[in-house]
C-alpha cells in the first residue's frame, strides 16, 4: 500500500544548503534576509486580506442602495436624481465603513461621487439638462455601475480566496494552538454547616437487635430502622443560639410540598443546602411560622426538613436513592414519607399551642411601681386643676424662685395628668398604688414605661420615707418648690 505524505505538505523546512548566495556575502545575513522576506510577505498578505474583506463589505452596503436609487430615478425622473445629489451635498449621513483609515469617506459621499460620475458620463454622450432622454441616460449609467460592482465583487472574492489559501498553505507559529490540556483540578471545599448547628456526632456503639417483625422491616421502602419522628435523640440547642436559615435554605423552604423533582434539582444546584444543621434550621423556621399564623409555610419547612433527614439516614448515596424513589412515585416510599410529614406537622402544631398557652399563663412582661426600700412609700401628687391666676409663694426658701417658673411647672403637671386615660386618673386620685399597678400591667411595656416617665417628670410620682420629714426648704429640690407653691396657694 503506498504511503501518504500529504500531511507534511504544509511544513516549511529548510537547512543551510537551501540558501545560495554570493560567496562574498555572509551566510548568516542571507538567512536573516530570507526570514525577514518571509515575514514581510506574510504581513503584506494579511493586509491584502483585510483590504479585500473591507472592500467586499463596503460594496455589499452600497449595492442595495444603488439599486434603490436606480429604481427611484427610473420612476421619478431626472428631478429626483438632482434632489438626491443636492441632499448628499448639503445633508449627508455620517454612516461610514468601520475602518481606522484616515479621512474615511462616508457611504453618502461615495454615492455622491458615483452619481456625479454618472452625470458627467451622460454629458459626454451629448445629453443635456433639458434633454428628454436625460432620464434614460442616467438610468443606463446607474445600471452600468451596478454591473461593474458585481464584476468587481467577484474579482475581490477570488483574490481574497487566493490570498487566504496562500496564507494557510504553510504552518506558521500563529497556527500553533493548545489542543487539549490535562491537569489536576482540586475539588471544591465542602460548604460550611448552618450557623449555630451542632455538628459533633456521638460515638456509635455496636449493638445487636433482635428483629421481632422481619417482614415489616423488609417492607420498608428505605429499610430504615426507625422513622424520622422516632430517630436518634435530637441535639440539644441553646434557646439563644438556634440554627438559622441561610439564603439557600430560605429558597429551599419555599419549594412546594411534594415537589420532589424541584427539590432534587435545587439540592444539586446548591451544595450548601445539604449540610449539618440544615434540617434543624428548617424545623426552627417552621415553629416560628406556625407561631406567626403562617401554616402553609410551616408545612413547607417541615416537608423540606424531613427530605434532608431521610437523605441523611440513607447514607452516602442517600439523596440520589431517596429522590429516585420519590420521583418515580413508589407508593410505599411516598406513603411512609408523607405520613411522617403529617405526623411531624401535627406534633409541631401541638407544641406551638402548648407554648402559647404557657406564655399566657405565665403572663407577659409588665411594668410595676415597687419601692426598693421597705421604709419608702410611694404616693402621688395629683393636681386638683390648673394653676390659679393669682399665685403667691410664702415661706423661707422661695425668695429667689420665679413665680412664672412655678406656674409653668404646675401647668405641665396638670397637662400631663389630663393626658392620661380615665382609669389611670382615677387610680391616681384614689392614691392607690395597687390600682395604679393594675392599670400599668394592662398596658404594653413601651406604653407603661412612657407613663412612668411622665409621672416622674411632672412630679406626680413621689417617694417618701417614714419618720419626720424635713420640709423647711433648706434642702428642697425643684419638685419641693412646686409643692410649696401649691400649698401656699391652698
Amino acid at each position: 500500500m503506498p504511503l501518504n505524505y500529504s500531511k507534511w505538505d504544509k511544513l516549511e523546512l529548510s537547512d543551510d544548503s537551501d540558501i545560495e548566495g554570493h560567496p562574498n556575502v555572509d551566510k548568516r545575513s542571507l538567512i536573516r534576509w530570507k526570514q525577514r522576506a518571509i515575514h514581510e510577505q506574510r504581513e503584506e498578505r494579511k493586509l491584502k486580506i483585510a483590504q479585500y474583506s473591507a472592500d467586499i463589505a463596503c460594496n455589499d452596503v452600497l449595492k442595495p442602495r444603488l439599486q434603490e436609487i436606480t429604481k427611484d430615478v427610473e420612476e421619478k425622473g431626472p428631478a429626483y436624481f438632482s434632489s438626491l445629489v443636492e441632499k448628499f451635498k448639503t445633508n449627508p449621513s455620517p454612516e461610514a465603513p468601520p475602518t481606522n483609515a484616515p479621512n474615511q469617506k462616508t457611504y453618502d459621499e461615495m454615492l455622491l461621487s458615483l452619481l456625479l460620475q454618472v452625470w458627467e458620463e451622460a454629458k459626454k454622450k451629448g445629453v443635456e439638462k433639458d434633454d428628454p432622454k436625460l432620464g434614460e441616460a442616467l438610468v443606463a449609467g446607474l445600471k452600468e455601475h451596478l454591473v461593474k460592482i458585481d464584476q468587481h465583487q467577484e474579482k475581490l472574492r477570488k483574490d481574497l480566496q487566493h490570498e487566504e489559501e496562500e496564507l494557510h498553505k504553510k504552518i506558521t507559529s500563529e497556527d500553533i494552538h493548545e489542543g487539549f490540556e490535562s491537569h489536576y483540578v482540586p475539588p471544591k471545599p465542602a460548604p460550611a454547616p448552618v450557623k449555630n448547628a451542632i455538628t459533633e456526632k456521638p460515638t456509635k456503639k455496636v449493638t445487636e437487635f433482635e428483629t421481632l417483625n422481619p417482614k415489616g422491616v423488609a417492607a420498608s421502602p428505605f429499610n430504615l430502622e426507625a422513622s424520622s419522628s422516632s430517630s436518634s435523640k435530637a441535639p440539644q440547642y441553646d434557646p439563644d443560639e438556634l440554627p438559622e436559615l441561610t439564603p439557600a435554605l430560605v429558597g429551599f423552604s419555599r419549594l412546594p410540598v411534594r415537589g420532589y423533582e424541584q427539590s432534587w434539582e435545587y439540592i444539586k444546584a446548591h451544595r450548601d443546602v445539604y449540610v449539618p444543621g440544615a434540617s434543624d434550621a428548617l424545623l426552627v423556621a417552621a415553629f416560628r411560622a406556625q407561631s406567626d399564623g403562617d401554616a402553609k409555610y410551616a408545612l413547607q419547612c417541615v416537608h423540606q426538613s424531613l427530605l434532608i433527614q431521610y437523605c441523611e439516614k440513607l447514607g452516602k448515596d442517600g439523596p440520589s436513592m431517596f429522590f429516585r424513589k420519590m420521583i418515580s412515585g413508589d407508593p410505599r416510599a411516598t406513603g411512609v414519607f408523607e405520613k411522617d410529614v403529617q405526623d411531624t406537622y401535627a406534633h409541631l402544631v401541638e407544641r406551638v399551642r402548648i407554648s402559647k398557652a404557657e406564655e399566657s399563663a405565665a403572663g407577659g412582661e409588665q411594668i410595676q411601681l415597687v419601692a426598693e426600700n421597705p421604709e419608702t412609700s410611694i404616693t402621688f401628687n395629683v393636681p386638683d386643676g390648673p394653676p390659679p391666676e393669682k399665685l403667691e409663694l410664702e415661706g423661707p426658701g422661695f425668695e429667689n424662685v420665679s413665680i412664672e417658673d412655678v406656674r409653668k411647672a404646675l401647668q405641665m403637671r396638670w397637662d400631663v395628668f389630663q393626658s392620661f386615660d380615665e382609669p389611670l386618673q382615677q387610680a391616681l386620685k384614689n392614691q392607690s398604688l395597687e390600682e395604679v399597678n393594675k392599670v400599668l400591667g394592662a398596658m404594653k411595656v413601651e406604653q407603661a414605661e412612657e407613663v412612668v416617665k411622665l409621672l416622674d417628670v411632672a412630679g406626680i410620682l413621689n417617694f417618701s420615707e417614714g419618720g419626720i420629714r424635713d420640709e423647711t426648704g433648706r434642702d428642697a429640690d425643684a419638685d419641693d418648690e412646686g409643692d410649696g407653691g401649691e400649698g401656699g396657694d391652698d
